[in-house]
């Protein structure tokens, strides 16, 4: 008789079904308890698995939760407003982040890119849940930090023919990050109620600043 399968494990190989079916369960449950009180166990409980069966796929909870964010992020990337070129940009251009390409109005087509991103309730609950749990959680603002570092921002620094690209994508991420937390994780109003047009034309100049002003460089100890 052979050696006895692990626990978990399954017989064949990996069901891609299987796995979406945990991956979604992961999700809903990041979603509702954040990422402290969810465990590899509930996950597997949700998804209707064996909780080894969830790190045999996965690995650890922070793995997972990567996956998770991964896919949340996924729907607002891909959105078909990530490639409408706007009022002022070059139109029909696309550059290798997403973004109509070029450096005119980036300012406004980043602007723009994250609110429709956060004003579409399908790309908007997903990525709640993510900021919620890393704000709360520093496993989860690493996983976060890192998802957003080689995506979004990545692919705005790529576009930039300018000197350290990188942290000025890291200035323009405080206006946007600071953004989406008070309207949409707190809710504070006037902010909350305000209308996304006038959003995007008022932060659409230091977005712009940020990303193409000579001069801007870290100055480091």
């Amino acid at each position: 008789m052979g050696a006895a399968r692990r626990r978990g494990r399954p017989a064949g190989p990996p069901s891609g079904a299987t796995k979406d079916r945990i991956l979604a369960a992961a999700r809903e449950e990041f979603s509702a308890h954040g990422y402290d009180r969810t465990s590899v166990r509930s996950i597997g409980r949700a998804a209707g698995v064996d909780s080894a069966l969830v790190h045999h796929y996965f690995g650890s909870k922070e793995q997972i939760f990567a996956a998770a964010v991964e896919v949340a992020f996924a729907p607002a990337l891909d959105c078909p407003e990530a490639v409408t070129a706007v009022p002022g940009g070059a139109p029909g251009a696309v550059g290798g982040n997403g973004l109509p390409g070029g450096t005119d109005g980036v300012g406004e087509r980043v602007a723009r890119f994250m609110l429709r991103s956060w004003e579409n309730p399908a790309t908007r609950e997903p990525l709640l849940a993510i900021v919620r749990s890393a704000v709360t959680n520093e496993a989860a603002a690493t996983v976060l930090r890192g998802l957003v570092s080689r995506t979004v921002l990545a692919r705005v620094a790529g576009e930039l023919t300018v000197p350290d690209p990188e942290f000025r994508v890291q200035l323009a991420a405080t206006q946007l990050i600071g953004m989406v937390t008070l309207r949409y994780v707190i809710k504070l109003e006037p902010l909350a109620s305000a209308d996304p047009e006038q959003l995007v034309h008022l932060m659409s100049p230091p977005l712009h600043h940020y990303l193409t002003a000579p001069g801007i460089t870290p100055h480091l100890p």
